[in-house]
């Protein structure tokens, strides 16, 4: 699904073929974020990512939704997913992350923050129940060692073009770890603009790709100088 700011979803298809679309057209990687799992109290959408694995994609996997534990972060990677996402295990249980991160390895285990922007700062969503705590009460849960990059989502701008507030990027200021960036990233010029910060390494654009033709080949081919990998055509392979 398509959502919007965490409140409206529009249907877009069959999980497993939006993949193969973004595996042909040249993603870099591809997150499947499972957004009901957690607040319904399931495991992992183990099903989901068998379907996907029998596709034999070549992009990277990220997978997200569900994760409570070391148990579960095995089972995804198990069943095809390159590495895993995780936020309301960091609200529930912060302290199963080192389990997770030592089975394996930190480079495979990506914290995820939906914020929005506040006239004093930056405050953090638990998607679950829709509660908001302060930036600093979320980053001291967050145990820093057992994760290598951090998910900074506009919540309440996704699915809307180019609507990603760049304050959020003020959270580098106090988190020294490298940045994804996602939600209401749709044009080339934003995109731009956040890669450029320095410590961006990579932004997401989300189901924007499935309304335009080569999307993803025009964004590469527009961003320039930023250091992406070559857009591909089908025809090319």
């Amino acid at each position: 699904v398509q959502s919007f700011g965490y409140c409206r979803h529009l249907p877009l298809g069959r999980p497993e073929v939006l993949v193969q679309n973004l595996d042909r057209w040249g993603a870099d990687e591809i997150l499947v974020q499972c957004v009901d799992r957690s607040r319904s109290g399931l495991g992992p959408d183990l099903d989901l990512l068998g379907k996907i694995s029998k596709h034999g994609i070549s992009t990277p996997l990220i997978y997200a939704g569900g994760i409570c534990g070391r148990e579960d972060a095995v089972k995804v990677v198990s069943h095809g997913a390159d590495r895993i996402m995780v936020d309301a295990m960091l609200l529930d249980s912060p302290q199963s992350l080192e389990g997770v991160a030592r089975d394996l390895g930190t480079q495979a285990v990506i914290a995820h923050l939906p914020a929005r922007v506040v006239s004093d700062g930056l405050i953090a969503l638990d998607h679950r129940d829709r509660s908001e705590r302060p930036l600093a009460q979320w980053l001291a849960r967050l145990p820093l060692e057992w994760i290598s990059e951090l998910m900074v989502s506009d919540w309440q701008n996704e699915g809307s073009p180019g609507r990603f507030n760049e304050r959020l990027l003020d959270i580098a200021r106090y988190i020294d770890k490298p940045l994804l960036c996602f939600g209401g990233i749709s044009e080339a010029a934003q995109l731009q603009r956040v890669l450029s910060h320095p410590q961006v390494v990579a932004a997401g654009v989300g189901n924007f790709l499935n309304y335009r033709e080569h999307a993803v080949q025009s964004l590469k081919q527009q961003l320039g100088s930023v250091f992406v990998r070559k857009p591909y055509y089908a025809s090319e392979l």
